[in-house]
């Protein structure tokens, strides 16, 4: 199930996405920069005319002044996130219905194209000469005209074996597409029922609290939780399936997550920056208070995913990769650690808590100092609880984060990209038009011939695009016509193009396409 872990992921990623860019300290950051832009350019504009020097001094302290106000803009949204790890995730339904996974074995139905309709039939009449009339008529008229009616009897019956012969053939390929076509549908359905048995075999096992099933689904779990960019989300999970007990220990952030510079201030005597740093005592209270927030979260998302209860107790281990400034070495305290019981963590009203209380009123051990990575005494030792029971180790970054975007490589690599998935399921690629767009060639026998490709990014591809690109298959005389378009289709889209050899990938189709004929793993999110 680790291609539904990733797909989760991703649409986890942009829907996060999408729900920051809507907020109104988002908007306003975003206002500041502009605004900070704007400065920077009106005074380059005013340095140009030597007459202005004065007022392209003002403009110039505006501007710096703007960079300042823009840069605090960027750290109190870095610390608004940190705020609200955990109010964040409490509006978010963790639970993952894995119905959804599973695909309608529908069949496209059978379009013979071309060999579906039958050639005309030579008629006599086209090939009849006239009749000879007045004059010619007696003047050897009678004669010619019946060495002409032989004539066009033979055109004829050429013409019409020709054409019993295009007929036959006709119907001996359509005969053989329709056979092609059932073995196709056959395996398609095979494919799809396989797939869709697999799914619920999956869900069997989570629900039947097989270890590796259950490891499995809580890592799909934790993997939506989506966190700031520079969070590790690095863990190992266990399933005691006996004693009903989920093992989570889990990679926190580095106190550097902590913005080190409180506030930013332009001194114009010395026409520079200043930074001004942030009090370590605040520092220290910020970063226990993240490495809390972490912890109530993880169990919240944990026992909220689980409707079946197969989980009666989580036990959490909040570990930090990191080097010991005191000695150079590579070290790995737990700062904090708690066992919760399904029934008390699920009293607890997450919304009113102050994070730090919470852990002490479920008796965790949490680090006094993290800052100084100062480590707690775990409340179990996660490889020896684990024991033989299924252990499973996650890096969702490494998994996903590595991966090509999508949504942001320069054109001429996604262009590449298209050309090379294509070519790798045996279209034979031409040169790619502006669009990008391609007329490609499949070389099949049966099933071959010209077919249209287009790719869009940036917004749902709309009615009219998609028409375009049916009109223009038929105008090419092609086979077929295939449409990318990672960011979806408007409903119109569908309906514009419904009963025309037309297919419409959307970014989780193409994602899939390209794991398995290229061998490589993407992501789509938005810049």
């Amino acid at each position: 199930m680790g291609i539904i872990r990733d797909m989760q992921r991703a649409h986890a990623t942009q829907t996060a996405a999408e729900q920051r860019a809507q907020t109104a300290a988002e908007q306003q950051r975003q206002l500041i920069r502009r605004n900070a832009d704007l400065a920077a350019a009106a005074a380059q504009r005013a340095a140009a005319d030597a007459e202005q020097q004065r007022e392209h001094r003002r403009l110039y302290a505006e501007a710096r002044t703007a960079d300042a106000a823009a840069a605090n803009a960027d750290v109190r949204a870095r610390l608004s996130d940190l705020d609200g790890l955990l109010l964040s995730t409490l509006d978010v339904d963790d639970h993952i219905d894995l119905d959804r996974f599973k695909k309608p074995v529908q069949v496209p139905p059978f379009d013979p194209g071309k060999l579906g309709r039958p050639l005309p039939e030579p008629a006599w009449e086209s090939f009849a000469p006239p009749e000879p009339r007045g004059v010619g008529k007696i003047l050897g008229g009678e004669r010619i005209h019946q060495q002409q009616v032989e004539a066009a009897k033979r055109a004829y019956q050429d013409a019409r074996a020709r054409w019993v012969d295009a007929e036959t053939r006709r119907l001996r390929q359509l005969a053989a597409r329709e056979v092609q076509y059932e073995q196709n549908r056959s395996r398609y359905e095979a494919k799809l029922i396989s797939y869709n048995a697999e799914v619920d075999r999956f869900a069997a096992a989570v629900a039947g609290a097989d270890p590796e099933s259950v490891v499995e689904y809580f890592a799909m779990v934790l993997g939506n939780s989506v966190y700031p960019d520079d969070f590790p989300q690095h863990f190992r999970l266990a399933f005691v399936a006996q004693q009903r007990r989920l093992l989570v220990e889990y990679h926190l952030p580095p106190v550097e997550v902590i913005p080190a510079v409180k506030e930013y201030r332009y001194d114009r005597v010395h026409d520079d920056v200043l930074a001004v740093p942030r009090d370590e005592g605040e520092i220290r209270r910020r970063y226990t208070e993240i490495i809390a927030m972490v912890a109530l979260r993880t169990i919240h998302e944990i026992i909220e995913a689980d409707r079946g209860g197969l989980v009666g107790e989580v036990l959490f281990n909040g570990i930090v990769d990191t080097v010991d400034r005191r000695t150079g070495q590579f070290i790995r305290p737990c700062l904090v650690s708690v066992r919760a019981e399904r029934d008390t963590f699920a009293a607890i009203k997450l919304r009113r808590v102050d994070p730090v209380a919470c852990l002490k009123h479920l008796h965790a051990g949490l680090s006094a100092q993290p800052d100084q990575l100062e480590g707690v005494t775990p409340v179990l030792d996660f490889d020896r609880a684990a024991g033989q029971d299924y252990t499973g180790e996650f890096n969702v970054l490494a998994d996903i984060d590595e991966r090509p975007n999508l949504a942001t490589l320069p054109d001429a690599d996604y262009e590449q990209l298209l050309s090379d998935l294509f070519g790798n399921m045996g279209l034979e690629m031409g040169e790619a038009a502006e669009g990008p767009r391609w007329l490609a060639t499949d070389p099949r026998p049966l099933f071959g011939g010209a077919v249209v490709i287009y790719a869009e990014r940036g917004k749902p591809v709309s009615a009219a695009t998609a028409a375009g690109l049916a009109e223009e298959v038929a105008a090419a005389g092609a086979t077929k016509g295939i449409l990318v378009a990672i960011d979806g289709y408007e409903v119109e889209a569908h309906e514009a193009v419904a009963g025309r050899p037309i297919e419409l990938l959307d970014g989780p189709a193409l994602l899939n396409l390209l794991a398995e004929h290229s061998g490589l793993k993407a992501r789509i999110e938005a810049a």
